[in-house]
């Protein structure tokens, strides 16, 4: 192993040790040079917000290709609808926030705010527009053609009709209640993303046309199988639906009787659901989330959706009521809200899905020819095991590792992040277990994670009461870093067994997000993690790590020493390159180190799954950069930077995505590969990414991404997941399953 010093040369700067530490509460937020650097445009970066939808458009061309398996597409129609509304709960809704209290200012690509959010709900019009068509005119009838239909109420024949009637009175009607609207009754509260159905109503003696609200109950499945309403064991074959709004808009003379029902139309409403915690001022952070949680349901509204033929007056009614802008309205042909569809693509239809995956147990740790489960301990003594999601298994490595310590009498500790994690855990039990049998146990459980905090809230609770040490991190960030670390004694003494990852611990996640992570027992890594745990637990603003950068100190200035090292070894005549897979890049800093890199004439190449500013292929200002992403099967959620350092490439992987947030206001964790055969593997691995034969998108300078997937003769180009999973197979000899 090749040990980093404590201060290392990059050629033209040092890395002094002092800035690889975290000032608690004290750090100052990155604000980026106010004049270009290096000569630069100020129109060199792309719009943060305005990439975010083109990510969604990627996700929506994958639901719009014939060749894809089509219970995959109507997977992605889904996820595109969820991506959707988190874009709104929580980026338009900031936006508008800062606009109103007038601190919004232009955004890095030079739009005004003002401006950026027509943009923005433009585009979103759009999109939504296409997703709509995407299922009336492509998806709906190929679903049609393989016997799985969403009829409505007229199409249905007498005995189906009289099934779903006395399933609706027996399930559905005691859940309902209708909400008028009259002098003694106000327009009723409306959550956010619950689909409802607006209903006029007439008087019959007195002619009178009244208004009533009727929530669509989201305790029961969206889409109704026909024949089988309440059933969750859906046929695979010749299957009927029908949704529910559907159902209910057929009795709603039950719920309104003696009352004639004119019209009723579907909507729904996004509102501003991102939270503001001020921690400073609380007393308990644990209350302080609950009271913001709670008052996250009565967010001011930000989109209303509404089916395109509902009558303008009942609209107007709405927007009214809701208080939204015109540009804020949604219509949209029915259903609304197609995240629904996640029960039609859950059918049991092996034809219309990707062929089943089964993870492999990691070569590193499964060299012997029996059956018995891998002593990941023995493994990890004998060399770092660097292990690829989920091509390698999560259950029998990572938990592994985590249940056979707390099942290991040797193991005197175990410490944890926990940012997100599944309802039925492993990991959180065998960190009960382990605190039961006497460890040492702590957990750095992040309740802050967004749309994850309640079920954080009740995690910590529950490990507390099982004797575990829990805690919350440091005041003002957000502790996003995935690490583990367990403290073993043997006969030399402790030793330290280390896991960092660029994934979450989450048993469930971890089958279709793509993620590195590294298992170790080297002593300065040991070393380290020890450190940042000490330093995240308790007191330590001045903690120095050897073989890890840690935000929101040292990832940036650390990353970008790395790239001006590259560029110290192009202008001294060597090879250099510099190759970054991440989830998002947007911060300026690190752009601006790449086209001073790319200017320098060294070849950068930039793998991002979703938001990207970088305007790449610019003459004088990028020329030397490519981008390019990955979307499909699996989740591209890995991140790593690599550089080819003369001869002797530097490789770190880690939690720390190129933003703001992850750079200035979280607790990340990269570290740095010193196993050669390790760094070998993952720099061909990247390279096979990049590879012209490999489908992917390409972005161009004016921030259009175009899809290459297949080449000049039609052919399709290599699918880089489909290749990694049929190579796992072959290396570990059980072939395809």
């Amino acid at each position: 192993m090749v040990n980093q010093p404590q201060s290392r040369s990059f050629g033209t700067s040092e890395v002094p040790a002092a800035r690889a530490t975290i000032d608690r509460i004290e750090l100052p937020e990155f604000v980026p040079p106010a004049q270009p650097a290096g000569g630069f445009s100020g129109e060199r970066f792309l719009d943060r917000e305005l990439s975010w939808l083109q990510f969604n458009a990627r996700v929506l061309e994958l639901a719009e290709d014939p060749d894809l398996f089509l219970l995959e597409r109507v997977n992605f129609l889904s996820i595109f609808g969820s991506n959707l509304d988190e874009f709104f709960m929580v980026r338009v809704a900031g936006l508008k926030r800062r606009i109103a209290a007038g601190m919004a200012v232009p955004s890095a690509a030079g739009i005004n705010p003002v401006d950026q959010l027509e943009l923005l709900l433009s585009q979103a019009h759009e999109l939504q527009k296409r997703h709509a068509q995407v299922f009336r005119q492509q998806v709906n009838p190929a679903l049609e053609g393989q016997g799985i239909r969403i009829k409505k109420w007229d199409a249905l024949n007498p005995e189906q009709k009289a099934g779903l009637r006395k399933w609706f009175v027996d399930q559905v009607f005691p859940i309902l209640t209708p909400l008028a609207v009259d002098p003694a009754h106000p327009f009723p509260y409306i959550s956010g993303l619950s689909l409802n159905l607006a209903v006029i109503v007439r008087n019959p003696v007195s002619g009178k046309e009244l208004f009533a609200r009727i929530k669509v109950p989201d305790v029961l499945p969206r889409l109704i199988a026909v024949d089988h309403p309440g059933s969750r064991n859906v046929p695979s074959r010749d299957v009927e639906f029908i949704s529910l709004e559907d159902v209910i808009a057929v009795h709603l003379d039950n719920l309104f009787p003696g009352m004639e029902v004119v019209e009723n139309y579907a909507f729904r409403v996004t509102r501003n659901e991102d939270l503001e915690v001020e921690e400073d001022d609380a007393e308990n952070l644990l209350q302080a989330l609950e009271k913001e949680l709670l008052r996250r349901r009565f967010g001011p509204p930000v989109r209303l959706e509404v089916v395109d033929d509902m009558n303008p007056a009942v609209k107007a009614l709405l927007v009214r009521e809701l208080n939204v802008e015109e540009d804020e309205v949604f219509s949209l042909p029915a259903p609304l809200d197609l995240r629904g569809l996640s029960v039609i693509a859950g059918i049991d239809r092996p034809d219309l899905h990707y062929p089943k995956h089964v993870a492999h147990t990691s070569r590193a740790l499964n060299e012997s020819e029996t059956s018995k489960a891998a002593d990941v301990f023995a493994a990890m003594r004998r060399r770092d095991i660097l292990l690829h999601h989920p091509y390698d298994s999560f259950s029998t490595s990572v938990q592994a590792f985590l249940e056979q310590a707390a099942a290991d009498p040797q193991v005197v500790a175990i410490k944890q992040t926990l940012y997100r994690t599944s309802g039925d855990s492993p990991i959180v039990d065998a960190l009960i277990d382990a605190a039961e049998s006497g460890k040492q146990v702590l957990a750095l459980v992040e309740i802050k994670a967004r749309f994850d905090e309640q079920a954080n809230i009740d995690w910590a609770r529950k490990l507390e009461q099982a004797g575990v040490h829990v805690v919350y991190g440091i005041v003002g960030l957000k502790t996003h870093s995935k690490l583990s670390l367990v403290v073993r004694r043997e006969s030399k003494g402790l030793r330290r067994y280390c896991h960092i990852g660029t994934g979450n611990y989450h048993p469930r996640t971890a089958r279709y997000y793509e993620d590195l992570g590294l298992l170790t027992t080297d002593e300065q890594v040991g070393e380290d993690v020890s450190r940042l745990f000490n330093q995240l637990s308790g007191y330590a603003p001045k903690t120095t790590f050897k073989r890890l950068l840690v935000a929101p100190r040292s990832v940036r200035s650390g990353l970008i020493d790395c790239i001006e090292m590259e560029i110290a070894h192009k202008k001294a005549g060597r090879e250099a390159r510099v190759i970054i897979k991440v989830n998002s890049i947007v911060d300026e800093a690190i752009i601006d180190a790449l086209y001073r890199a790319s200017q320098a004439g060294v070849k950068v190449d930039v793998i991002v799954r979703g938001i990207c500013a970088i305007r790449p292929g610019v003459p004088g200002l990028s020329e030397n950069i490519r981008v390019r992403s990955f979307l499909g099967r699996f989740l591209e959620h890995s991140r790593v930077f690599a550089f080819r350092n003369g001869d002797d490439p530097l490789v770190y992987i880690g939690s720390a995505d190129m933003m703001h947030r992850n750079l200035d206001r979280r607790v990340e964790a990269l570290v740095r590969l010193s196993n050669k055969s390790d760094v070998t593997e993952l720099l061909a691995l990247l390279n096979r990414y990049l590879d012209a034969g490999t489908a992917s998108w390409h972005l161009d300078s004016e921030g259009n991404w175009m899809r290459h997937h297949q080449d000049a003769n039609g052919k399709p180009l290599l699918d880089i997941q489909t290749y990694l999973l049929e190579s796992r197979a072959r290396q570990t000899g059980a072939g395809r399953r």
